[in-house]
């Protein structure tokens, strides 16, 4: 490293900086080798070939307009329809502001009947509206994107829907779960405080993931943990015994229930920063926040124990755990 002439350097200061080089080499990147640096955080959805890149804002409200799109059994269509309209009302961001008094993600407006300021700007809500609307729409599944999403908005701008059709088509396909392991995110995990158990089992940390799952997917069956934790069942080291982990059922095995599962899966991931997950594990793949992230899903080999190879391959179930101390 070169030095301007007079620059004294301490053994100390020489120290901090091995150290955080060391910290920093720690991150190992797609091809295996070490990196100086961790990759920056982002979020892609891959589909036949073409990749959409998200910010984390970006990919946490397109996982809840998904998301609510599956929780009401409406098709991927919908999903499209729905993202596409966000992408170009407020770039997938949750806007405070907007023309006149719109709001939020699609630019709901208060005076137009939509709901109150503060209903249009939760994402759930919001999204719901939308669907509420789209879903009374004569054989809107058939009609332009364009045409679908501004006889719901009414826009001054109805072509403008186009532009983002392509990219709301390849996420609504990925976080509907009809393209498997086609959503990721890379996350830079932080260290976090350690977490005591509560009531039901759970960490604050793991029962904020299981409550924001119900939130958007509605009544699901969770499971892998229970009050005052759980002590057999899993494998030595399980993060279910430290309550940071919950299972969400999809049985019986069936392509609905995978597609539902893979929907579930990639939506964790979309909101793996903000809930601070470390891993996600469903139907032989794992994704794993932190130094591995950018690598996205990755094969998953199940522990060499006996046991149903549903559970332990985890097709039935998909499994979250957050990140420890």
């Amino acid at each position: 490293m070169a030095m301007k002439r007079g620059t004294v350097v301490t053994l100390g200061a020489i120290g901090v900086l091995a150290l955080a080089i060391g910290a920093a080499v720690n991150w190992v990147g797609k091809s295996g080798l070490p990196q100086l640096l961790p990759p920056p955080e982002q979020c892609t959805a891959t589909v036949n070939g073409t990749t959409v890149e998200l910010d984390l804002e970006q990919a946490e409200s397109a996982a809840i307009i998904a998301g609510v799109a599956v929780r009401r059994g409406l098709p991927a269509r919908a999903a499209t329809i729905a993202l596409a309209t966000a992408y170009q009302e407020s770039g997938l961001r949750n806007l405070a502001h907007g023309d006149r008094d719109s709001l939020g993600l699609f630019q709901q407006r208060p005076s137009q009947g939509w709901g109150t300021a503060v209903q249009v700007r939760d994402p759930h809500y919001a999204a719901g509206k939308f669907y509420d609307a789209l879903v009374k729409i004569k054989n809107y599944q058939t009609l332009a994107v364009t045409v679908a999403a501004d006889r719901v908005q009414r826009s001054a701008f109805p072509n403008a829907y186009a532009d983002h059709e392509e990219d709301a088509r390849i996420l609504a396909s990925a976080l509907t779960g009809h393209s498997k392991s086609a959503f990721s995110c890379t996350v830079n995990t932080d260290s976090v405080a350690q977490e005591a158990i509560g009531p039901n089992g759970l960490t604050p940390r793991a029962d904020a993931v299981r409550r924001d799952l119900l939130e958007t997917f509605g009544k699901l069956s969770t499971g892998g943990y229970a009050p005052g934790g759980v002590r057999s069942g899993h494998m030595e080291g399980s993060a279910h015994y430290e309550g940071r982990a919950v299972d969400v059922f999809v049985r019986p095995i069936s392509t609905a229930n995978t597609t539902k599962g893979w929907a579930m899966a990639q939506y964790l991931v979309a909101r793996a920063e903000l809930l601070n997950i470390r891993t996600v594990i469903f139907s032989d793949k794992i994704w794993t926040s932190g130094g591995r992230s950018d690598s996205g899903w990755r094969d998953y080999t199940p522990p060499a124990r006996s046991g149903d190879p549903a559970i332990v391959r985890h097709l039935d179930h998909v499994h979250v755990d957050v990140v420890e101390s």
